[in-house]
């Protein structure tokens, strides 16, 4: 982690810090409305309700749920970050951040830099320090990037065949990278159990979190995917009979992709990919219903929460002014 202030303390110049995190809120809310308005723009009304209506309703609440349980389950992670950090908060409120930068960065892109700004300006009002935010952010990206080795080794190990099929890779490589991700997942679990002073990379400084935080960590970065990945399955399987370990395959090899470029929402990566597992299939009407339900839908919630808490806390603070003015004055 990179070493600023310590836990709990306000770094210099409060307000010059307030100032950037409301121009850096506004603009998270701006472009996530652009977002919105782009991402929705191609497509006509038309076709967003009728790919929704082609699923069965049984299909479609089971993705719904699918996809609810995925940000729960990212909101899990926050909430185990803050206790790795050693500045644990109610769940309430790290779900209300959590939710609110995910939702947003999720479409965004640069996760790490977007979710986390707005984490910043959640978590600072909540007594956290820079440096406690940034361990956050650091702990939920490798979260992201262990849940991802720990699901695709999971994956290709028990398909090879599928997994060959999707990457053009040989057999001999396609086992080598299901290993090699294996063998990353149990390196960092080796580590967090044998490891007590933190890791030093010239200026950075990296604690690993202990072992029970460690596997809790990978197992609600795999399941996440997990649950991301049924979302996707029910909206295709309303069009074909793939199974769910083919869709975990593709879903991760373009999560992988998306990581690697950045693309906001992941437009176009994760359609490639499942047109490429299914290229005689008619899946335009599955995908434009995930996107919906998965990006859509709590980019739509998560800015509509965002501009009302952003009302609330500036009125409770407007509120606290009036109120120190008043004694002051009496006094």
């Amino acid at each position: 982690m990179p070493e600023t202030n310590e836990p709990g303390t306000k770094p210099a110049g409060p307000g010059r810090r307030r100032r950037w995190t409301l121009i850096v809120a506004v603009l998270s809310v701006v472009l996530g409305g652009y977002l919105l308005a782009r991402t929705l723009g191609g497509y006509s009304l038309d076709q967003l309700v009728a790919s929704v209506r082609a699923l069965p309703a049984g299909r479609l609440a089971a993705a719904g749920a699918f996809a609810a349980a995925s940000y729960l389950c990212l909101c899990g992670i926050d909430w185990l970050a803050l206790r790795a950090a050693g500045r644990p908060l109610p769940f309430g409120r790290v779900a209300l951040a959590a939710f609110i930068s995910l939702s947003l960065g999720h479409s965004i892109g640069l996760a790490g830099l977007s979710s986390g700004a707005i984490r910043y300006r959640f978590y600072t009002r909540w007594g956290l320090g820079t440096g406690d935010v940034a361990r956050v952010v650091l702990f939920c990206g490798v979260t992201v990037g262990l849940g991802l080795m720990a699901l695709g080794a999971v994956a290709v190990l028990a398909d090879p065949g599928l997994a060959r099929e999707v990457t053009g890779l040989g057999r001999p490589a396609v086992l080598a990278s299901g290993l090699a991700c294996a063998g990353g997942v149990a390196l960092y679990l080796g580590l967090a159990a044998r490891l007590r002073a933190p890791l030093r990379i010239r200026r950075w400084s990296i604690a690993l979190p202990p072992l029970p935080l460690a596997a809790a960590q990978v197992g609600l970065g795999a399941l996440n995917f997990a649950l991301v990945s049924a979302c996707l399955h029910q909206a295709l399987a309303a069009v074909s009979d793939v199974g769910f370990l083919g869709v975990v395959s593709v879903f991760v090899i373009a999560n992988a992709a998306v990581l690697i470029t950045h693309v906001p929402g992941g437009l176009g990566v994760i359609e490639s990919v499942v047109v490429h597992l299914l290229p005689k299939t008619d899946v335009i009407g599955p995908l434009i219903a995930f996107r919906f339900l998965y990006f859509l839908v709590p980019l739509a919630l998560g800015l509509a929460a965002f501009a009302v808490t952003e009302a609330v806390f500036r009125w409770r603070g407007a509120g606290a002014r009036r109120g120190f003015a008043w004694r002051a004055t009496s006094a």
